[in-house]
């Protein structure tokens, strides 16, 4: 018996579509699995670290090349704004494109999209100032690209890896280092050159690095990439049931929007406010690197454990979270914001680790790129709005009030994934 979308005979379909739809192919354990560190893999580490690490350097280039060239500090949040925008946009979209011509396809073709940007503002800043309006359109242009590349990441990562989790965790840690490192390479590079040419260079260089990375990789095709596809509409709406029929992933994201909306969007505006003002900007960036290294080493805690329930598991590390929150609110010394910040930055990444894991893990693969996107579009937005929020809020009621106030809210949010069944149950696949 044959099928007759791809005329592989039914019986042998599983060599040539090593995953099946929705369900990842069972290694045992023992078996002679093979290794995480494949080529795939390597490169697919290689891409991502390149590519966060660019990423970290943009605000710093951007800062220093419009408050250098005389702009207002405004500016470089409209800039940064103009990336978010699109972005939230157009990730819903870069999902459905995503499923419909392979994630890996959509990842180069954002790479692509983003290094001309990335090399006329090098060029621009290198050779004078460029204009605010053209500044501001290629943010827009490189917060679509981004909108195309993120979905793809999540159903890359369990057709390349036997062992996702680990694949995670892995990835977790060196994403957590890139995010330190970025920033700071692009600080030296502005010391050294005098401007915010030479980051942007390096910036288009780490999309040039990602792209060949990924267009090296050779990944595994699966059934459903044989199917035909529908319209658009009809491919986001065939995601939005595929999400609607998971009450463990709808509610745990439901959850996590109050979260975004109310804890961590306010989170990062307010804890630059209050230790700045308190301890100075020196401060604050050493703090930074701390909860840099929390993540780091909650990526490599998330190496070593498997709880059988990983959301329910996920949750509990939550509780660092409200800890570092209340030692932000209650003015402790800095050498206790740097405990705080640590736990609170290891606690996140386990989190982002175990729900990763099992979305990857147990959302169908030709629905993950949708089921990513609509993740993100929802977490990005409502973060979007509670740092839009909090500087009114604040000066209302006081910073420090609203970070206590969001410690007590973190606690209920673990409180509400614990409660749910469908997403304390949820066992590891």
């Amino acid at each position: 018996m044959t099928d007759k979308r791809t005329d592989i005979p039914s019986d042998r379909r599983a060599e040539h579509y090593p995953y099946k739809s929705g369900a990842r192919e069972r290694i045992p354990e023992g078996s002679g699995a093979p290794a995480l560190w494949n080529r795939n893999f390597r490169l697919f580490f290689v891409a991502r670290a390149a590519a966060v690490f660019g990423e970290g350097m943009v605000p710093v280039a951007l800062a220093a090349g419009l408050l250098g060239a005389g702009h207002p500090g405004s500016s470089v949040g409209y800039a940064l704004g103009a990336w978010i925008g699109p972005f939230a946009l157009f990730v819903v979209v870069g999902g459905v494109l995503a499923d419909r011509f392979t994630a890996r396809r959509m990842m180069i073709i954002a790479d692509l999209v983003r290094l001309p940007g990335a090399a006329v503002l090098a060029v621009s800043f290198g050779f004078g100032s460029p204009p605010l309006w053209s500044v501001y359109a290629l943010s827009a242009v490189s917060g679509v690209g981004a909108a195309l590349f993120q979905p793809g990441v999540a159903s890359t990562i369990p057709r390349i890896a036997p062992d996702v989790q680990r694949a995670n965790a892995v990835l977790r840690v060196v994403e957590s280092l890139m995010t330190m490192a970025g920033p700071a390479a692009a600080g030296v590079l502005v010391a050294l050159t005098g401007g915010a040419g030479a980051a942007f260079g390096l910036n288009g260089a780490t999309f040039a690095v990602s792209a060949v990375c990924l267009a090296l990789m050779r990944i595994p095709g699966t059934l459903s990439d044989a199917v035909r596809r529908g319209s658009l509409r009809a491919e986001m709406a065939v995601g939005w049931r595929e999400f609607t029929a998971r009450s463990w992933l709808w509610g745990v994201i439901a959850i996590w929007t109050v979260y975004g909306f109310t804890v961590a969007g306010p989170m990062v505006p307010l804890t630059a406010t209050l230790v700045t003002g308190d301890h100075g900007s020196a401060t604050y960036g050493v703090l930074m690197a701390v909860a840099g290294a929390g993540n780091a080493a909650g990526g490599l805690l998330a190496l070593r454990l498997r709880p059988r329930r990983p959301l329910a598991a996920g949750a509990v590390a939550l509780l660092g979270l409200p800890v570092n929150l209340v030692l932000l609110g209650s003015g402790a010394s800095v050498a206790l914001l740097a405990v705080g910040q640590f736990v609170g930055g290891a606690a996140f990444a386990f989190w982002l680790v175990m729900w990763s894991t099992s979305v990857q893990t147990h959302v169908p693969q030709d629905a993950l790129n949708r089921m990513h996107a609509y993740d993100v579009a929802g977490s990005l937005l409502m973060m979007a709005a509670g740092r839009a929020l909090a500087g009114p809020v604040a000066e209302a009621v006081g910073t420090e009030e609203v970070l206590l106030a969001g410690a007590g809210i973190a606690v209920l949010v673990v409180v509400a994934l614990l409660v749910v069944r469908p997403i304390r149950t949820l066992p590891r696949a």
